[in-house]
């Protein structure tokens, strides 16, 4: 590469490069670093043109490295990593409860048992900041997506302070007017779509469908919720997303299903005072 060129690039070009390198897609790399896509995009062709090289290969949502992209992303990681160390090590030396708070946790979830712990924290500590990620999927801590994660399944591996902290019962709900109508042998369910086959909630669901058709699939609980609402069938539901007034009724007695919830942080930021002090709050409502 061009020593001229290479001396008067914007780091921050660099990282966002990176950023999408890793994650992949523009939105995700956005969503990491907590800009705007086009910023992205913007910030990765600028890079392109001081270096004189293509970078990345957009097909589709999906972003290619190029072989020169490859290249870069090898050659900058070791100063990514320089750079986390650096701020880890200034957020573990800190002893103010301030900062901003990455947590990555399902959305559903989020919305119906994270909202009170973390507007409670920031009324008790003002200078802490809370970003809070709705995604399905366990964000790294190891790459700093997140500082802490709120999960349904227990990670296999790494360097993580894992605490159960509470569990959610899933059951059977309908309409009672569709439950009236509809034979129990003619009822048709309501589930996840192939994204999301493989989770215990849609098994169980598969298992008591029993050969029954899932006629209405969506990655989207809520959605899933209403169309049980207008009668579109029998779905399966965690606890909290069920109120008195929602319409539905528990079509049995007893749970189909109950799956624990457990709060991971990576050991390096688990004594970050801000960090600390959210993990506390987050046990202390759902313990």
């Amino acid at each position: 590469m061009d020593d001229r060129k290479f001396t008067h690039m914007d780091w921050d070009d660099l990282r966002h490069f990176m950023a999408l390198s890793q994650a992949g897609t523009l939105l995700g790399a956005a969503r990491f670093l907590g800009v705007e896509h086009a910023t992205i995009s913007r910030r990765v062709s600028a890079l392109e043109r001081k270096l004189g090289r293509k970078l990345i290969d957009r097909r589709g949502r999906r972003i290619i490295l190029t072989a020169d992209g490859e290249r870069v992303a090898e050659l900058a990681a070791p100063i990514v990593a320089h750079a986390m160390a650096i701020e880890q090590f200034s957020r573990n030396s800190s002893t103010e409860l301030q900062g901003n708070v990455r947590i990555s946790a399902p959305p559903a979830l989020s919305s119906a048992l994270l909202v009170k712990p973390l507007l409670d924290l920031r009324k008790q500590h003002p200078g802490i900041e809370v970003t809070l990620v709705g995604e399905k999927r366990f964000a790294s801590l190891n790459r700093r997506e997140a500082d802490i994660a709120v999960r349904l399944s227990r990670p296999e591996d790494g360097d993580y302070s894992i605490v159960r902290i509470g569990s959610i019962a899933f059951d059977l709900y309908a309409a009672p007017s569709y439950i009236a109508s509809t034979p129990c042998k003619d009822w048709t369910f309501i589930g996840y779509d192939e994204a999301m086959s493989s989770a215990p909630q849609q098994i169980r669901l598969v298992e008591l469908a029993a050969g029954r058709r899932i006629a209405i699939r969506s990655s989207v609980l809520e959605f899933q919720a209403a169309a049980a609402c207008q009668g579109g069938g029998v779905v399966m539901l965690p606890d909290f997303a069920v109120h008195a007034s929602s319409g539905l009724t528990r079509v049995s007695d007893t749970p189909a299903l109950t799956r624990d919830i457990w709060l991971v942080v990576h050991r390096e930021v688990r004594e970050v005072p801000a960090i600390r002090a959210t993990v506390e709050a987050i046990k202390n409502a759902l313990h």
